[in-house]
């Protein structure tokens, strides 16, 4: 029973950070408003969210292995706690972003510490556990749009943060009495800083290079877009030297190098691009487009929270049988349709004297969006992790980094096309077929993923 116990503890924080980031995205449009930004600025508080996601996940997960899960998980949650206050209190878009940035550091850390508890706790079963975690973040996608929406709408978008508090303070007080305090398994890990740095700032250089391909007042600055694209590159190479000789390097170039881990990794970043990143402007496609209300907007996207819960959960109890590949290649082709059909921004049409209404069809196909992604995130994420089944907190937050520079990528890319292009039908036309391409692309890595649990087992008994 105390590990039931355990397992509830870890999807609280899970839904905690799963339903503080599906509310950020509904209030996009009243923060562009409210605080007299741009798009592309504002687009910074999801891709910045989600850029601190890609460093910081993978450190998480070696500073749970050397400090504990326990006390990480604990302090990572008082860090999102103190995120979302300054998120609330926040008096510019600048703060804002800075603000989602603490919030973010918080928010990485849960996860690798919660798949790491529950390897402790089933060591026999904790692939289907750790792919239930594919039901959670649903759920807080179900929670964050629909209250967030009510509340932005009714109260104003702080208040949309202030309600992370009391939820924390919960996960908080639960994780205190209620998680188990385990003997370190691998106290005497090192931590990567040096590598991190060089990681966080050859990203940060990347994403400020490709905002000012955004800017609207006097042109594109081309010689400051072209010298942040220089440092990217810069910074990108030493961090490409020091992984190589550092003990404890913050990403194992020698485990990307290897044929599963590297068609996985590039797998999770096209996924993040096309399946996390454009899909979580769901909500200001619906208000720019459909002209839907800020609430009705965040009710749009339950259909999609809906099929990843019963998709994943499916998927989580067939996975022995059915494996890995046939469930990534099926929810992967499945999204891809569901891009496709976003992209036509249909009116509706008549069916057998029937009028099908256009927001009717936009819920059927979010509907069908979730549907794919719930059938394809739990087969990627258990992917691989029987290949180093003793690392699984690292392994972890390595596939979450590349989810994450995805997703921020994906943000990225989407508000410059959009904040470009005057007529709004066209440029959402271009911003889902560029989705629908770039996740297409993501197909040829399924086939150098493990395509079952067997076949992990059998690649790692021959590389060794």
């Amino acid at each position: 029973m105390r590990k039931y116990v355990v397992f509830g503890t870890v999807c609280l924080g899970l839904l905690l950070t799963s339903t503080s980031n599906s509310m950020a995205s509904v209030a996009l449009s009243t923060l562009i408003t409210d605080l007299d930004t741009t798009l592309v600025l504002a687009g910074w508080v999801l891709s910045g969210f989600s850029l601190v996601h890609t460093v910081a996940m993978p450190l998480a997960g070696k500073i749970s292995d050397m400090l504990g899960r326990k006390r990480t998980f604990i302090a990572y949650t008082v860090l999102f706690i103190a995120g979302s206050v300054l998120c609330a209190l926040s008096p510019d878009i600048y703060w804002l972003i800075g603000a989602r940035i603490i919030q973010a550091l918080g928010g990485a850390g849960i996860m690798p510490c919660a798949s790491g508890i529950v390897s402790d706790e089933f060591p026999e079963d904790w692939p289907r556990y750790i792919g239930l975690f594919s039901s959670v973040f649903p759920i807080g996608m179900i929670i964050g749009p629909n209250i967030g929406g009510w509340i932005v709408q009714e109260f104003g978008w702080r208040y949309m943060f202030w309600f992370n508090v009391p939820f924390g303070v919960v996960v908080l007080l639960t994780s205190i009495f209620l998680l188990p305090k385990r003997e370190n398994k691998n106290a005497h890990t090192s931590i990567d800083f040096v590598g991190t740095g060089l990681l966080f700032g050859s990203i940060f250089s990347l994403m400020l290079g490709l905002t000012q391909l955004g800017t609207e007042e006097g042109g594109v600055p081309w010689l400051l877009v072209v010298a942040l694209f220089t440092l990217a590159i810069g910074l990108f190479i030493p961090f490409l030297r020091w992984e190589r000789r550092v003990k404890e390097p913050v990403i194992d170039l020698t485990l990307l190098g290897s044929g599963p881990f590297l068609a996985a990794n590039v797998y999770n970043l096209l996924y993040g691009i096309g399946g996390l990143g454009v899909l979580s402007l769901i909500p200001l496609y619906a208000v720019s487009v459909y002209k839907m209300s800020v609430l009705e907007s965040g009710i749009l996207l339950t259909p999609r929270s809906i099929g990843m819960i019963v998709a994943s959960g499916i998927t989580s109890f067939a996975m022995t049988r059915w494996g890995y590949f046939k469930p990534i290649m099926a929810g992967t082709l499945l999204l891809i349709l569901g891009l496709f059909l976003l992209s036509l921004q249909s009116p509706g049409f008549e069916f057998l004297g029937m009028r099908i209404d256009g927001v009717v069809l936009l819920f059927i196909v979010v509907g069908i969006c979730g549907l794919g992604a719930g059938i394809a995130t739990p087969a990627s994420s258990n992917a691989c992790i029987e290949l180093m089944p003793d690392k699984v907190a690292t392994i972890t937050g390595l596939r979450g980094m590349f989810r994450s520079l995805g997703s921020a990528m994906g943000v990225s890319l989407a508000t410059i096309v959009l904040n470009n292009i005057e007529d709004v039908r066209q440029a959402w036309y271009v911003v889902y077929v560029g989705a629908v391409v770039i996740t297409l692309l993501a197909v040829p890595a399924i086939f150098g993923m493990p395509a079952s649990a067997n076949s992990s087992s059998t690649h790692e008994h021959s590389s060794h």
